[in-house]
């Protein structure tokens, strides 16, 4: 179990530096285009490299935006359960997290996939897109491992609410 812990966290870090590179870049690239349109001479393409860049960094962070449970969590309900009840609706939030999310990530995979074999481009720049839809694909993918680790986690702690 620490292995998988370990696996988790080293991948949704990782995933998060390139998140924040991509932010970096997305931060570059628009405030440039502002300065350089005062005069005269923005950037060609600004809005479809901002876009492809925005859907990475959302992507990448979904992972470990679960692990440190950073999101928006509701219990007002739940809360109010037995601890054994609680612990089991954990358990199949987590279970269908990881489904859901493991389906989503392979139709976007199978999606990058065939505009790998189209050669699909851009329409502006007229460059390939479908790394940022691998890139988007992976983000979810980890978000999926992600609630494989929390199920795991919660089928081995009876007690502790995950």
């Amino acid at each position: 179990m620490k292995h998988l812990e370990a696996l988790n966290k080293f991948l949704n870090y990782f995933l998060m530096v390139l998140g924040a590179i991509s932010v970096l870049g997305l931060m570059v690239l628009a405030t440039g285009n502002v300065v350089l349109r005062m005069v005269h001479i923005p950037f060609r393409g600004t809005y479809e490299i901002v876009s492809f860049l925005g859907a990475c960094v959302i992507a990448l962070a979904l992972g470990y935006t679960q692990q440190t449970k950073s999101n928006i969590v509701v219990d007002i309900l739940s809360e109010k359960f037995p601890p054994a009840l609680a612990n089991m609706l954990d358990r199949v939030v987590h279970l269908v997290l990881m489904v859901f999310f493991g389906v989503v990530a392979w139709q976007v995979y199978v999606y990058a996939m065939k505009l790998v074999e189209s050669h699909e481009v851009s329409e502006t720049l007229k460059v390939i897109y479908y790394p940022f839809v691998f890139c988007v694909a992976l983000g979810f993918a980890a978000l999926a491992f992600t609630g494989l680790v929390d199920f795991v986690k919660t089928m081995f702690h009876e007690g502790d609410r995950v």
